[in-house]
């Protein structure tokens, strides 16, 4: 399984699959969603992470799963604390059961 380096923000792929096409403003969404209007600019400008909450709305909306959502702020994050941890200190658990 190949694990992507780089997988885009949430709120690239909701600006750019979904905003974009339809000529929706974050402001029109926010209204639709019931949100803050800060919540959708700040998730699109990639200044914020997706929410299970947003997730949720999004879904609803979207005739998505929250889980579509969900699994690209997961992939993200996933990414960016592969580049950003050092785990070199930690031995596997199966590695020091053989005095590794």
């Amino acid at each position: 399984m190949s694990l992507l380096k780089n997988p885009c923000h949430p709120g690239e792929v909701l600006a750019e699959l979904y905003l974009k096409p339809t000529r929706m403003s974050a402001i029109e969404l926010a209204r639709r969603l019931n949100v803050p209007r800060t919540r959708i600019e700040r998730l699109i400008r990639e200044e914020t992470a997706l929410s299970v909450d947003t997730a949720m709305r999004l879904a609803k909306f979207y005739g998505t799963s929250a889980e579509y959502w969900i699994n690209l702020q997961r992939a993200r994050d996933l990414a960016q604390a592969r580049t950003a941890l050092d785990l070199s200190e930690i031995t596997p658990l199966s590695a020091a059961r053989l005095g590794a």
